[in-house]
């Protein structure tokens, strides 16, 4: 039985229950709690508001940053048999987004997907309050829960093209398969191999130019190869918009060859896809339309609430052919309406948010033209940042040429390394130079940027922007900021 000012209902308690009269038990379900439930989430939604007001507000952090024991410390995250009360829970309600780090801020560069759009954080408030499930749209067309989860159904989906007979008998009643993908791609393609089966090893790595591009010549010399050793290619994955340099595969001359030898093409465009909607840009994605299988997450350059992500099929009910299991006490055949709606079997998931309605309701409120306009302001943003750090003292790029997505590559290079000729010494002291200066920025709270190291790159910085809500200042201070941070290194 629930405690005294508790905001939770018993279990077992029923309408007119002695349970459900119980004093304590405020909250809906019970009886008459209507007055005080509509208390308790007004409350709520009023920290929520204050929360995103102050998202957009450059006067406030990015992050109050603190380490996970100071947290564990100053605070007390157990769980215990008696339930809290309703102010203890808005009081955890308050905690949680004071740490939070504010992915909406102008000065977040952090992750592909930033920003906070208005209409889709309604979109999401609504599919959680309706706590509905949903099941795919159309028969070429699955919204997944990312763009990992979707390069793997893409896998999933050549490999029962190529051998229907592995959905029964499995791997063993199969050749060795392979994959290909860039040196470049995401992890997932060797994550999804791992997780069908099919194994890392499997998965080929083709070599990329210096912008970071699939080489063509060398993946149909790899295919080639596989063959002449009694594989059988039956993949090949590649990129629109890498992970770290933004870099897109030449697609047209990747659908040549995957036609040639009768491989399936997908294409990984979870952070390039977006660009589809901008008339200015889509043409590095030409070659796309020839694609079996296409990955693209709305919730990166488009700024959908997280998650949303779809996968897109060619050929119609291949996928349902794929996954289908005829579960008759689920999808039963005699329903009073048009069974084509009740596609729900072709996935491998059964219980599913309605992430699609963000997509939906933000491409109502936008149109087409506010997303190309969204997309086309960001790309601008790293085209102004790239020539403002190109030539500009103590900036090397990593890469030549103006990035071809938002992705700008660099190293900042303190005073003290600037006359270093190049050596281990000076390659070891630029090593750590990223690594402290991002560290700065989230204990000062002030803007955060992603490093990383790459084949035989150290840490350099990748600055991404796909949030709508930056601007020209915002990257004239992300400058100064890493300079100020950075010149005692």
């Amino acid at each position: 039985m629930a405690s005294p000012g508790s905001g939770f209902w018993p279990f077992g308690a029923e309408e007119g229950s002695a349970a459900a009269e119980t004093p304590g038990t405020d909250l809906l379900p019970t009886c008459n709690g209507e007055i005080t439930t509509m208390s308790f989430l007004q409350d709520v939604v009023d920290i929520l508001l204050q929360y995103v007001v102050k998202s957009f507000d450059r006067s406030t952090k990015v992050i109050d940053f603190h380490y996970p024991n100071e947290l564990l410390q100053e605070y007390n995250w157990e769980l215990a048999d008696q339930p809290q009360t309703l102010e203890e829970i808005l009081l955890n309600c308050r905690t949680t987004l004071k740490y939070a780090i504010k992915t909406g801020h102008p000065r977040y560069f952090n992750q592909l997907s930033t920003g906070l759009d208005m209409v889709g954080l309604a979109a999401d408030w609504l599919t959680s309050a309706a706590n509905t499930n949903i099941y795919p749209e159309d028969s070429g067309c699955w919204v997944s829960v990312g763009g990992a989860i979707s390069n793997m159904y893409a896998m999933l989906i050549a490999r029962f093209k190529m051998f229907p007979e592995v959905k029964e008998k499995g791997m063993a009643a199969i050749p060795r398969l392979v994959a290909f993908t860039s040196e470049h791609s995401h992890f997932s393609v060797k994550k999804g191999a791992a997780a069908l089966g099919i194994g890392t090893d499997s998965v080929i790595l083709i070599r990329c130019d210096e912008r970071g591009k699939m080489i063509p010549s060398d993946l149909e010399r790899r295919i080639v190869e596989a063959k002449q050793k009694g594989f059988v290619p039956f993949l090949v994955s590649a990129t629109a918009g890498t992970t770290v340099y933004g870099a897109f595969d030449p697609l047209i001359a990747i659908a040549d060859i995957c036609k040639k030898y009768k491989v399936w093409m997908h294409v990984d465009g979870a952070w390039g896809g977006g660009l589809l909607m901008s008339r200015k840009h889509k043409w590095k994605l030409n070659g796309i339309e020839r694609a079996n299988s296409v990955t693209w997450n709305p919730h990166k350059m488009m700024g959908v609430p997280l998650q949303c992500s779809a996968l897109l099929v060619r050929e119609e009910g291949l996928m349902q052919s794929c996954n289908q299991m005829h579960a008759s006490y689920l999808f039963q055949q005699d329903k009073h309406y048009d069974l084509s709606y009740d596609t729900g079997d072709k996935a491998l998931q059964c219980g599913r948010h309605v992430d699609v309605f963000k997509l939906w309701l933000m491409w109502r409120a936008k149109g087409t033209t506010g997303f190309e306009a969204q997309i086309d302001k960001c790309l601008e943003l790293a085209e102004y940042l790239y020539n403002k750090i190109k030539n500009r003292e103590g900036y090397e790029m990593v890469f030549d040429g103006k990035p071809q997505h938002t992705n700008v590559c660099f190293w900042y290079i303190p005073p003290s390394l600037r006359g270093m000729e190049e050596s281990e010494e000076r390659t070891s002291r630029l090593m750590k130079v990223a690594p402290v200066i991002k560290a700065r920025m989230m204990e000062y709270g002030t803007t955060m940027v992603s490093y990383q190291p790459l084949g035989d790159k150290v840490n350099f910085f990748r600055m991404v922007i796909s949030n709508p809500a930056a601007t020209h200042q915002d990257i004239d201070f992300l400058i100064d900021e890493i300079e100020r941070l950075g010149q005692d290194l």
